[in-house]
């Protein structure tokens, strides 16, 4: 079984997915624990650094236009120690248009545009349809890694030691839910680009991500983010589904 990568992107939206799109049948977070985050101890430092910090995640993204990159992915589920590495390539532009894109082991496809959401399984001929207002809240973690959440609003910021040369921040929402409790930043302080990041569910699941071959401000036709199913895929419609139940991504 394998998770969704709408499960790794969105972090509050609609709740019903289909048990065979789960990771083991996990709940729609599904992911991972290593805890090596554990052996090192959490070092406040002043609020004035961490301000500083945050600000410079904020500016360096909120100068961007669009971004390009590679990623990979692990995603790993603390009960059975069922471990998916993922990888593939995502692409960014302004406002909020997204291209999420799986190419190893398992091709599969996250388009977020103004119309609609799209989560592809070109291997299983099926594809979901979800509203664009599962990528709009504040928290979601779309608008967290392309540097568009109001981080020191809607979360509560700690910084913690620095790893491998990266600043580090932890992330815990204001209003936690099951799939998500805890967000780790790892940040180029030189850059304020996001280089890692580490999401926890309330089960100590965790899915980690890492970017490489950056480019910033590259020219992205909006033709890379629409998407129109093929004939003969099938297609489930769930953009007019209105109550918000269990988080489809996460």
């Amino acid at each position: 079984m394998k998770i969704p990568a709408v499960y790794v992107l969105l972090l509050h939206c609609m709740r019903a997915i289909t048990p065979a799109k789960c990771f083991f049948n996990w709940s729609p977070l599904g992911l991972a624990a290593i805890f090596c985050l554990a052996l090192y101890p959490s070092i406040a430092s002043p609020a004035s650094t961490r301000g500083s910090l945050v600000e410079k995640i904020q500016a360096a993204y909120g100068t961007m236009t669009s971004m390009k990159a590679s990623f990979s992915q692990v995603l790993v589920h603390k009960e059975s120690g069922g471990r998916e590495t993922r990888s593939g390539e995502l692409l960014f532009k302004k406002p909020l248009l997204v291209r999420w894109e799986t190419k190893t082991p398992e091709r599969e496809l996250l388009v977020v545009a103004p119309g609609n959401i799209w989560n592809v399984f070109p291997e299983e001929d099926l594809a979901y349809k979800y509203p664009p207002q599962m990528a709009e809240d504040s928290q979601s973690l779309v608008r967290v890694i392309t540097g568009q959440a109001r981080l020191e609003q809607d979360f509560t910021v700690e910084s913690a030691a620095a790893e491998e040369g990266l600043a580090v921040l932890r992330l815990y929402p204001n209003e936690p839910t099951q799939a998500l409790v805890e967000v780790v930043l790892w940040v180029d302080e030189s850059s304020g680009l996001i280089q890692k990041f580490r999401v926890y569910d309330f089960y100590g699941n965790e899915n980690e991500v890492v970017f490489s071959n950056r480019e910033l401000n590259v020219t992205l036709p909006d033709s890379s983010f629409a998407y129109t199913p093929p004939p003969g895929m099938t297609v489930e419609d769930r953009s007019a589904q209105g109550a918000v139940q269990e988080p489809l991504l996460q």
